[in-house]
């Protein structure tokens, strides 16, 4: 059969698109006999499944007609109520007319996207940063400056090198970043919103895992210290961590001179987001019910990443190194510089064992072969045993061929 030419033409943006090296990873995840410590997705233990299906049926009771009619782009006038009192401090407040309800975090990225970047705009990302937001971002085709990082996150200084200047912003993940899991130490956090400021330079801080502290204390958002030093900062929330991701329901916290452009940019993208699910997070959350809840999806975490942990320090050999998080859901390891993690994940595959290589959360070719990304909340603990003992056997091999 002769092969016909296409009737169409893709645009010259969707040529450049690639898939998730993480999707494609996933896609051998889903055999059963495979130990994925691959996806970040959290454990479904952890699903409220009876509050959110109660809460569901008291957002239709009350106002059905509402819950299943077209609803104002801003969203639920009620949640981001709830939302602009939760994120608020004494020092740093923050009003409803300065929250926008998005559908998850990924929209958030896109419309931020839509919102600062033209062709050949500075973005400053850290090395590495999540993968999520580099497809998003990169779509608008970007130029991208790396932002070092090492154990207490960014470098703040980094920001202020000449190639950074006339960033339109700066995105980071301050607390329990992914890939990493490290988290911006108080002093950093500080001086990169002082930098931000006499740089000009928005920072957009995505925090989807901050909620997931289960050791040390709590710090203060970027949100907060920005908004006491002047700085322009936007926050990135999402209820997929503390409630469910099937949800797709995040917001954005600014200024709201750019909540009102990202509402026209949101009207041409979907209208409005899913108005039943707005009302009925609302309705889950409205009564006190995450202070509740999420004291056991912390433990939760907590007991998988000690457990991970502690199976690391057993089976992995000398030479190879890793972050002890604070929260979240990963592990940032660091092998010797003639490993490359890549080569290694097609041995663990055969294995029936599956993680990330640290490539695919850097920007361009020039990046360190020798990390990778652990996920420990969806595994159970006899297979985060077994997983981890495969991997370290696979390390010694590799050590022992030099």
């Amino acid at each position: 059969m002769e092969s016909q030419t296409p009737s169409y033409v893709f645009s010259q943006r969707a040529q450049q698109l690639t898939s998730s090296a993480i999707r494609e990873i996933l896609k051998v995840t889903t055999r059963p006999e495979v130990i994925s410590f691959a996806g970040g997705l959290p454990a479904p233990e952890g699903f409220p499944i009876q509050q959110i299906n109660d809460a569901f049926d008291r957002a239709l009771a009350k106002d059905g007609q509402a819950a299943l009619q077209y609803g104002t782009t801003e969203g639920y006038e009620p949640l981001r109520q709830w939302i602009a009192d939760y994120v608020s401090t004494d020092e740093a407040p923050v009003s409803p007319d300065e929250i926008l309800i998005v559908s998850g975090s990924q929209q958030a990225l896109d419309v931020l996207g839509k919102l600062f970047i033209d062709e050949g705009s500075k973005v400053l990302v850290e090395s590495p940063t999540y993968l999520g937001a580099l497809q998003a971002f990169s779509i608008f085709s970007p130029d991208y400056v790396s932002i070092a990082t090492d154990e207490q996150g960014l470098i703040p200084s980094e920001v202020s090198k000449p190639e950074a200047q006339g960033a339109r912003f700066i995105y980071t993940l301050p607390n329990f970043h992914n890939p990493m899991g490290i988290t911006l130490s108080l002093e950093r956090r500080q001086e990169l919103v002082e930098r931000c400021k006499a740089a000009n330079i928005p920072i957009i801080e995505d925090d989807p895992y901050g909620e997931l502290r289960y050791n040390g204390n709590a710090l203060p958002s970027l949100l907060s210290l920005g908004r006491q030093a002047g700085a322009t900062v936007i926050r990135m929330g999402s209820f997929s961590k503390v409630l469910a991701p099937g949800l797709r329901l995040g917001y954005i916290v600014a200024p709201q001179p750019i909540i009102s452009k990202l509402v026209q940019i949101k009207q041409a993208t979907d209208l409005h987001s899913s108005s039943i699910t707005q009302m009925a997070v609302y309705e889950a959350i409205g009564n006190g019910f995450l202070t509740q809840h999420l004291p056991a999806v912390r433990e939760l975490y907590k007991r998988q990443c000690d457990y991970m942990l502690n199976a690391m320090q057993e089976h992995f050999p000398d030479g190879v190194s890793w972050t002890v998080p604070e929260g979240g859901m990963f592990i940032w390891v660091t092998l010797p510089e003639h490993l490359r993690s890549d080569e290694l994940l097609q041995q663990a595959i055969a294995q029936n064992v599956a993680f990330v290589p640290g490539g695919p959360f850097y920007i361009g070719a020039d990046y360190p072969h020798n990390t990778l990304r652990l996920s420990f909340v969806t595994v159970s603990e006899a297979r985060i045993q077994q997983g981890i003992a495969i991997l370290g056997q696979i390390l010694r091999d590799a050590l022992q061929k030099g």
